[in-house]
């Protein structure tokens, strides 16, 4: 009988790995929530200043220039994202990049939803990125700013031209907090709470430049726009303009007062700990927690080949023992499964396991409310898991 690993003696004191909802921020508590604005309307003038107030301070910490609007909408980045494509998309080309799971839903918008005329669509295989070299800007662009599924981001906002023509809509929902933001090369960003933030899920930040202002406010869209995706009213003379309440707390729909308020007590923990540099250096800190671990591991290896593109908070990794790589697909799936059970079952991590459309292997958050401590912890208990994996596996040979 093959003898099994000996446990890890210490534990992660916060085991909450998952890629979305994330870790919650260190120290929270329901306590911190006793002050929300419950029961009442969130038209009512305190509501606002507190969606007022979320804005603003999302505003002073990525520090969004004052001539972009930035406003909550509903469900979640998703519904930014969609929220954007189908109120400007239409009147150029589109190109989409897509090298991960979200990506390709963008494309699947774009194609079949939308049913736009013109969509040229630039794909790379997970772990890479497309040519952005290669990328026509007279064209609307779609991307990825870091690819959740796949752990690939983009390095920087180099290949992004000052005097594009067309508009860019990035999907940031896992970079915005934990990686800069070069806003002039921006159009549209979006994000949700509940990722670098770790806040909680249904609500969407939508970012627009001046430029996708005057999109708006231009070009109507032949389609019909359900009434959560309307930015713009008719005025006066009957031309078409930007809804400021939405970008000042009115928001579309009626959002949950109790989730601002968890979106207000992660947005100033961020500003106590020292703003945007803190929380991309936290986010550093974790990823190079366990990129050291895989580079000193030999049967484990970042899924982004490029160590330029790896993401610093949903890293991604696959398996390349041969013990592991001689199994087929399935059965690699099921092997790395049954690890990250394992360690459930101890009570040491949840929620690692890749993503279900992306190659077997693991994915592990490490933006900012994740401590670097707990993943250097954590690394300990992989190291564990896969032992005993690999002792199941010889015993049932």
């Amino acid at each position: 009988m093959t003898e099994l690993p000996q446990r890890p003696a210490q534990r992660p004191a916060r085991t909450h790995f998952s890629s979305g909802p994330c870790s919650k921020r260190p120290g929270w508590s329901l306590e911190n929530l006793s002050n929300a604005f419950l029961g009442r309307s969130h038209r009512a003038s305190d509501g606002k200043a507190r969606l007022k107030q979320a804005i603003d301070l999302t505003r002073d910490i990525l520090g969004i220039p004052d001539d972009y609007l930035c406003g909550i909408v509903p469900a979640s980045d998703t519904g930014a994202f969609e929220l954007a494509m189908w109120s400007m998309l239409g009147e150029r080309g589109v190109t989409a990049l897509a090298w991960e799971s979200f990506g390709k839903g963008w494309v699947t918008d774009a194609q079949k939803q939308l049913k736009l005329n013109d969509v040229d669509v630039v794909e790379a295989a997970y772990g890479d990125l497309p040519d952005l070299s290669a990328i026509d800007f007279s064209r609307d662009i779609l991307f990825t700013a870091n690819g959740t599924t796949s752990g690939v981001r983009i390095p920087n906002y180099d290949w992004i031209p000052a005097d594009r023509e067309g508009l860019t809509f990035a999907d940031s929902t896992s970079a915005a907090f934990a990686q800069p933001i070069e806003w002039p090369k921006v159009d549209v960003l979006t994000f949700s709470w509940q990722k670098v933030m770790g806040g909680e899920a249904a609500h969407g930040m939508l970012i627009l430049s001046p430029r996708a202002v005057e999109r708006l406010e231009r070009y109507v869209p032949d389609r019909p726009i359900p009434k959560i995706f309307r930015l713009t009213k008719v005025g006066p003379t009957n031309a078409s303009k930007v809804d400021h309440a939405i970008f000042q707390g009115a928001t579309i729909n009626t959002p949950s007062m109790l989730c601002v308020e968890d979106y207000l007590d992660t947005l100033q923990w961020g500003q106590e700990i020292g703003g945007l540099p803190a929380l991309m250096a936290r986010a550093d800190a974790g990823a190079k927690a366990i990129n050291d671990w895989v580079d000193a591991t030999p049967w484990i290896a970042n899924l982004a080949n490029d160590p330029a593109t790896r993401s610093n908070t949903s890293v991604c990794l696959k398996l390349v023992a041969p013990e592991v790589t001689q199994l087929s697909a399935a059965d690699q799936a099921t092997f790395c499964k049954a690890l990250v059970k394992r360690l459930e079952t101890e009570a040491v991590a949840y929620d690692i396991d890749a993503y279900r459309d992306a190659p077997p292997g693991l994915r592990i958050w490490t933006g900012a409310t994740v401590d670097a401590d707990d993943l250097t912890i954590l690394t300990d208990w992989i190291d564990w898991a896969y032992q005993a994996q690999l002792a199941d596996l010889a015993s049932a040979a």
